[in-house]
């Protein structure tokens, strides 16, 4: 007699291809939450994440062998796995055994795909964790039971409240450590709870756990009958994030692409900040402020009938707009404002201490701007949450400051916003990140304060001097001979019948600029005034020349591009520091070595020489007044 059954003893190709469709289905559809690790130094966070991958099964087998291996070689306290090295790639992570660089890793359960990030503990490597935090949906603090709330707990704390994230896990790890105490666990609680009141965290999960151990990660622990809420991973499975809310919101997309393929397709590309559209919506372009209606949503897929926040799409308009990167696609009766001055807080990550006044590369969302930072309102000290005056902020400070950009920039305040409200500041000569932050609002002045138009321009006023308006930046050491070339200079373009005018470093500090002293902020802005003043004086029609020691490149290149291309022409008067000093005119690099003369520049304050200046001027082999005549020849031809 022959056996029958329901089901194939084995499945066929199709029955395979059916199963993997069905999982990879199931996989695709999966919600996903974003997450941190933070805290201070050794709290236990690489172990953790380690644990999490290897109880979810997140480990192939060669890595599994690779990672006992290293366990065996790094020998920590007899553990059999140290699950740290899961995610501490660097050597020197390795070798110190901390966190250094953020860490991002991915793994998944039945119920949601999740993304990772290991940030450093360490203060000095605060700008790391921010990165870290600035995409997350939730934050795992951990705390080791046996030291409690330290500085550093604080520390990201109020910086994942101030980069806006709302889902808080207190984990308590190393119980192990302390026999599991629940009196130890409660009075970490009750001391963070208090601290969190304080900056704003109105609710928080507090989890009893052992990365060592794995107890309460991925299910209750025998050896905390006490504890009566979820564990890590539950908590993680079924945490609500803030998606929905950022669908309810109204519709914005930053254009970061305009993709025109042929000339039968325009369209504009992006990633859906908050809301959704459909064809058929009206839509607004800013800053620009032009309407129009979605005809299609396209994707890589097929034309979509919705699309919502966090999808990558691209839309065509029915009406031939205006669009392009760094605009700010959004609903035509809702849309965001435009503004060009803004109070914000900045945390600080580069080395060297912010410049009031210098201008930096300002980037929110698709948009880079030119922007300037002004003195800080006051700096926050995270342990006490006091509001400390400050005149500038060094590396990992956390302080309210107004900027400035060069043009409207389209945004929302961060709380409601963190794709048009969080930005990033970049030095313009290293091109590195020296900063983040978060917008707040927009000053009334930038709203209330218009340009006012003029009949008779600048156009005119040249005309009218028959010549063409300039910027003459002469720039060099002190005892350079600026002065004196530059006055040459001038004395040579009047018999020329030119109309100019000098404004020379030591004549402006009696007047414009008396307030200003000479560290490296008050230099900057000494030099951003005297470029407003010189650019008034070009729409004049005027040729400016100006004596300067103008030490920063960067403060030389703000003056450029306030200036109208080919107006701004640098001279770099090269003397070298030793004939400079040789000559002391003033006696002011006799004062600064002996130390009566403080941020002197060449002695104990950086001269920044110009790359590629227009004209440069060797003062050991010409005069004066052969200098002036080579530049005035090199001007007018």
């Amino acid at each position: 007699m022959t056996d029958v059954t329901d089901e194939p003893i084995y499945k066929t190709d199709a029955l395979i291809a059916e199963d993997i469709d069905r999982y990879l289905d199931v996989h695709q559809h999966k919600s996903m939450l974003r997450f941190i690790t933070c805290g201070s130094v050794d709290d236990g966070k690489s172990t953790l994440i380690g644990r999490l991958l290897y109880d979810s099964k997140m480990i192939f087998e060669d890595q599994l062998a690779a990672l006992e291996a290293d366990s065996k070689r790094v020998g920590t306290q007899g553990q059999e796995i140290d699950f740290a090295l899961l995610v501490d790639g660097l050597a020197a992570e390795r070798e110190q055994g901390i966190t250094i660089d953020v860490a991002y890793r991915f793994f998944t359960t039945e119920k949601r795909k999740f993304i990772v990030a290991d940030t450093p503990g360490h203060e000095q490597y605060t700008r790391n964790m921010v990165t870290g935090a600035s995409t997350a949906d939730l934050a795992v603090i951990l705390v080791d039971a046996r030291k409690g709330i330290l500085t550093q707990t604080r520390r990201h704390s109020y910086l994942c409240h101030l980069l806006g994230i709302r889902n808080i896990v207190l984990a308590v790890n190393k119980m192990d450590l302390v026999g599991y105490d629940q009196a130890v666990f409660n009075r970490i609680v009750m001391t963070y709870r208090a601290f969190a009141s304080e900056i704003g965290i109105t609710h928080f999960l507090a989890i009893p756990i052992s990365g060592f151990k794995g107890d309460n990660i991925t299910g209750p622990s025998d050896n905390t009958p006490w504890y009566k809420g979820p564990s890590l991973i539950e908590h993680l499975e079924t945490v609500e994030v803030d998606q929905a809310a950022d669908r309810a919101r109204p519709f914005r997309m930053p254009v970061q692409w305009v993709n025109r393929p042929n000339l039968d397709f325009r369209g504009f590309s992006g990633l859906i900040a908050t809301g959704t559209v459909k064809p058929g919506d009206a839509i607004r372009v800013l800053p620009s402020g032009k309407t129009s209606t979605i005809s299609r949503i396209v994707t890589l897929d097929g034309d979509l009938d919705e699309a919502v926040a966090g999808q990558s799409v691209t839309l065509c308009f029915a009406d031939e707009i205006d669009c392009s990167r760094g605009d700010v696609i959004a609903i035509a009766d809702s849309p965001p404002q435009a503004a060009d001055q803004f109070e914000a807080t900045i945390v600080w990550m580069a080395d060297e201490e912010m410049l009031p006044g210098r201008s930096y590369w300002l980037k929110i969302g698709t948009q880079t701007v030119s922007a300037s930072v002004q003195a800080p309102k006051y700096q926050v000290n995270v342990n006490t949450m006091e509001h400390l005056a400050a005149k500038t902020l060094d590396l990992n400070a956390i302080g309210v400051a107004n900027l400035s950009t060069d043009k409207p920039v389209v945004f929302e305040p961060y709380a409601d916003n963190r794709a048009l409200g969080g930005f990033i500041l970049i030095d313009k000569i290293s091109n590195a990140t020296v900063a983040a932050g978060m917008l707040h609002f927009s000053l009334r002045r930038a709203q209330n304060v218009h340009w006012q138009p003029t009949d008779i321009g600048r156009e005119h006023h040249a005309a009218l001097k028959n010549q063409q308006p300039a910027v003459l930046w002469f720039t060099g050491l002190s005892g350079a001979g600026k002065s004196t070339i530059a006055n040459l200079v001038e004395k040579k373009l009047a018999r020329m019948n030119r109309h100019t005018f000098l404004l020379d470093g030591d004549n402006v500090r009696h007047g414009l600029n008396r307030d200003l002293g000479f560290t490296d902020a008050d230099r900057v802005e000494n030099i951003r005034r005297v470029g407003e003043v010189a650019k008034l004086m070009t729409d004049a029609g005027l040729i400016v020349i100006t004596a300067f020691i103008s030490p920063f490149r960067s403060e030389r290149d703000m003056v450029r591009q306030m200036m109208r291309p080919g107006e701004f022409v640098e001279i770099f008067i090269d003397t070298p520091l030793a004939e400079a000093e040789a000559r002391d005119v003033k006696g002011l690099y006799k004062k600064a070595r002996a130390g009566e003369l403080k941020n002197f520049t060449g002695i104990d304050s950086p001269y920044e020489a110009p790359e590629n200046p227009e004209i440069r001027i060797d003062t050991t082999g010409m005069s004066a007044e052969e200098a002036a005549e080579a530049i005035v020849a090199r001007l007018i031809p």
